[in-house]
């Protein structure tokens, strides 16, 4: 990892996606785009507080409603911005950060449950090939359950 330079954020997918950091208005490219607010700590840590898309990633970041809140109040260091072109693709890796990051500004597209399942057609699927494995493992393997001597 760069400190300042590129990071890669993980979706619910299992999908890693690259990201350019920026730290000034300046870094911000105009084409459409993810992007997400982030604080830093202890220069390695970082937490993801918001994820979002734009058609055009200067325009909406240099005026977000969200920033001030999250630069004043959490504590964003920096901003994470990725250009995607298409606005399904968009629509796609926003939803599945958003489920895999949990990112606590958000709170539309975070699974309220085990039984939440994304709305777009690919996460679905992998969504359900992971929930069928994960369910098949557990069954073979019930750690987590107690067992009763009758």
């Amino acid at each position: 990892m760069i400190i300042f330079g590129f990071h890669r954020w993980r979706g619910e997918s299992g999908r890693k996606y690259w990201f350019n950091i920026t730290l000034t208005d300046n870094g911000l490219p105009s084409d459409p785009g993810i992007y997400v607010f982030v604080r830093r700590s202890f220069i390695f840590w970082l937490k993801p507080l918001y994820v979002g898309k734009a058609a055009s990633l200067s325009n909406r970041l240099r005026n977000h409603e969200k920033w001030p809140k999250a630069w004043w109040q959490l504590g964003a260091t920096e901003r994470h911005v990725a250009r995607f072109k298409t606005e399904t693709e968009r629509r796609r890796v926003e939803e599945d950060l958003i489920r895999g990051l949990k990112p606590m500004m958000n709170d539309m597209l975070i699974p309220r449950g085990m039984n939440d399942a994304p709305n777009d057609a690919k996460l679905l699927r992998k969504w359900k090939i992971r929930r069928f494995w994960t369910n098949k493992i557990a069954s073979l393997f019930p750690f987590g359950k107690q067992r009763r001597n009758t």
